[in-house]
């Protein structure tokens, strides 16, 4: 390069650090000349704001490390730190200045252009950009196994999803339009980016549903702003407490609300929306407090402070002899309890579990002074504790010892159930893909339950296969291994950490099974700290019982193992033998004959149904004709035992029978009434069906009814006021 494109600034404005510690060092950046057709000047010009110049690498010589005192030491091993920005080096490759005028935008911009039918020019363009760009944002972290929801990473991106929706509603969309756009995304990204792929049905399903539950407040919360903003010119304020209603009651994220005044001038005060927000956090602290467990959380710190933490010993044994260290009773520290009490008790050493990762707490029971007092729960206090909640059958004081026992039978479920969670966790990576992450887990004596990422319900096939895959490493029989280890230690060696997870110093590190299909690897490889059984085959058998979705994006596995999945299966085939001796059929052929019979009853149905619409057309009344209200033709029926189904056949027959007049028909079944009123065309504008058929549903005693000004249906209560609803329709007619 020649020197006068060379220019050098001081230290401290081209300097890199992470922050206050850390790695550090001078940078050289490298900036692009867009051409003179576009404003702006070099770095350190006058006019070195405008889009001439653009940064598009950054070349950062690691050769420091920030000590928090202030000095700054040489690296041992210095190094260069290269960072472009791949969408301005595309934007240069491509000739273009925007960054929105690559080919990847331009696809996603153009998709959206087609779907919305409003073009990307004018105030219009933006919303498009945004639209692109947050869509691109939301796949991503939707593939990564992140879901919307109103905390954390999940709430990060409810905001980045909700504020391209508002866009979306900007341009006029009708229909949820970010699914319609993933596709576009997927083949523009997915050869680079295959977890795209692997993930788009999730994706695709998760926008849908996000999408959907968001327009259904959108509109309303988009009306209050307006109604909000209108006698506010440009520089006014917003209120907070408007700003929190917002997103109290309507969804929209503080940023949203901001963005959408921000075209008109005006700003939100946020420090009235920080008190809103506050004054809700305040009363829930204080519902919360009035509980009753706030004084306990208090009481327990205390405790931590004084005794330590909870000496566990529940992997090697079930059974130990401790110490009494506190006892809690009503939320308070008390020195003893009595018979009869349900107190909390800290032991200095326990094998009783304390509820965590999603594995319910032990319960036996604890002997002490020649009673034997049950343990319904076992729970964590002030995060070192195992606190068990003890029904005293005699009298407790600190300072006794005494022997606590595990129920080693719910123990033994727990645990298969747990072990049988991670080999669940493990086969839906395999079966369904990737994209799989855990999203909550409940592992108690009965059942294990499973929450887990994917963007739609699993088919049969799928269930079947991870049932297969989970039995087949139970029949491998192969001895769990636990490892303590670094958490990073861990990662780096392949164990699944739950992402977001807060973990300590020291990790135990679970290995189950032998993978199905690479030789020398295992099978699962998880970060957990739960109880687990000793070989897998202890877990014997894995059956799930039920699938289904719990959330956006969210399904959920339940299961049972052991001696519970034996007993289900042992249930299921006494069914299928009771429906076979009831047919007196084979087993196998039980499905058969079920579907016989569906078929059989609809096809009587169906002959039942037209059995009673000539009927009703044959005994009413045709012989009779209709009958004249104020100049109008009106054939009215009261017709027993005929539905509401059979109500609108039966109309449509009668309304052939006349070239200008009204069919109004009431059925009877149960003692309920079913209204129909049908209305030829050339009398419409006069008298609506719906109309009709509202005022008869009233006389009987219901509510209402709908329809179309030809056509309408509704249902009453009471049959016997029949006549009632017949006689108010006369009423309107007659005027």
């Amino acid at each position: 390069l020649s020197d006068d494109k060379i220019i050098r600034i001081p230290t401290s404005d081209n300097f890199w650090s992470m922050g206050d510690t850390g790695p550090c060092g001078p940078c050289s950046e490298i900036f692009y000349d867009h051409g003179e057709g576009i404003f702006g000047g070099p770095p350190g010009s006058p006019d070195e704001d405008g889009d001439r110049f653009i940064e598009i690498w950054n070349l950062v010589f690691m050769q420091f490390e920030q000590l928090a005192g202030g000095e700054r030491l040489s690296l041992p091993k210095p190094s260069i730190d290269t960072g472009m920005g791949l969408e301005r080096i595309a934007a240069v490759l491509q000739g273009q200045h925007d960054n929105y005028d690559i080919d990847l935008f331009k696809a996603l911009i153009a998709a959206s252009v087609e779907l919305t039918g409003v073009k990307a020019e004018g105030d219009q363009a933006p919303s498009h950009r945004v639209i692109a760009d947050h869509l691109r944002s939301s796949s991503f972290l939707l593939a990564d196994g992140v879901t919307p929801s109103n905390e954390g990473r999940g709430y990060v991106l409810r905001r980045i999803m909700r504020r391209a929706m508002r866009h979306a509603y900007l341009l006029g969309a009708n229909e949820p339009l970010m699914h319609r756009l993933a596709p576009t995304l997927v083949a523009e990204m997915g050869q680079a980016y295959p977890e795209l792929r692997r993930a788009e049905a999730s994706i695709v399903e998760t926008l849908r549903q996000e999408e959907e539950r968001f327009r259904v407040t959108l509109g309303r919360g988009m009306g209050l702003l307006d109604e909000a903003t209108a006698g506010l010119e440009s520089g006014g304020v917003l209120d907070g407490e408007t700003a929190f209603k917002l997103y109290d009651t309507y969804g929209f994220p503080l940023d949203l609300t901001q963005d959408a005044v921000r075209a008109k001038g005006i700003t939100v005060d946020t420090d009235g929306f920080d008190v809103a927000m506050d004054r809700q956090r305040q009363m829930a602290r204080a519902n919360w407090a009035g509980s009753g467990q706030q004084g306990a959380a208090a009481a327990w710190f205390s405790i931590k402070e004084k005794a330590g933490a909870t000496d566990f010993v529940g992997y090697e044994t079930t059974e130990t002899t401790g110490v009494v260290k506190a006892i809690v009773a009503d939320g308070a520290e008390v020195e003893s309890a009595e018979a009869g009490q349900t107190v909390d008790v800290l032991l200095d050493r326990t094998s009783f579990y304390a509820e965590s990762g999603g594995q319910a707490g032990d319960t036996g029971v604890i002997e002490a002074n020649g009673a034997e007092s049950r343990v319904l729960d076992t729970q964590k206090q002030a995060g070192e504790l195992h606190v068990h909640r003890v029904e005293l059958a005699g009298p407790l004081k600190v300072g006794d010892q005494v022997v606590a026992s595990v129920d080693a039978e719910r123990r033994h479920t727990t645990r298969s159930n747990h072990s049988a969670a991670h080999l669940v966790h493990a086969a839906l990576h395999h079966v369904l893909g990737p994209h799989v992450a855990q999203k909550g887990q409940m592992v108690d004596g009965e059942r294990m339950r499973f929450d887990f990422s994917h963007g739609g319900p699993l088919s049969p096939d799928e269930i079947e296969r991870i049932e297969a895959e989970v039995n087949a490493v139970i029949r491998q029989n192969v001895a769990a291994q636990t490892k303590e280890m670094a958490p990073q230690e861990a990662i780096e060696a392949g164990a699944v950490a739950l992402f977001g997870e807060k973990y300590g110093d020291s990790v135990r590190v679970l290995t189950l099974g032998d993978s199905l299909t690479e030789a020398g690897k295992a099978y699962s490889v998880e970060l957990c700290g739960g109880t687990h059984v000793a070989r897998t085959g202890d877990i014997a058998l894995f059956k799930i019982v039920s699938e289904q979705g719990v959330a956006a994006g969210v399904r959920r596995i339940e299961a049972l193992t052991g001696e519970a999945a034996r007993r289900f299966l042992l249930d299921q085939a006494g069914v299928a033998k009771a429906l076979a001796d009831q047919f007196k059929t084979p087993v196998a052929e039980v499905l058969a004959r079920v579907d016989a019979l569906v078929a059989e009853r609809k096809k009587l149905e169906k002959e039942l149904a037209e059995a009673k619409k000539q009927l009703a057309l044959g005994g009413g009344g045709a012989a009779s004709g209709p009958e004249d209200v104020n100049g109008t033709a009106l054939i009215a029926r009261v017709l027993d035992g005929v539905g509401g189904k059979e109500l609108r056949g039966v109309a449509e027959e009668f309304k052939k029978q006349l070239t200008s007049g009204v069919v109004a028909l009431v059925g009877t079944t149960d003692g309920k009434a079913a209204v129909t009123v049908a209305v030829t065309a050339d009398l419409t504008a006069k008298f609506s069906a719906a109309e009709l058929a509202k005022a008869a549903v009233i006389a009987m005693g219901g509510q209402g009814a709908g329809g179309k000004p030809d056509f309408a249906q509704g249902g009453a209560p009471d049959a016997t006021k029949a006549d009632d609803g017949l006689a108010a329709i006369k009423a309107v007619l007659a005027g």
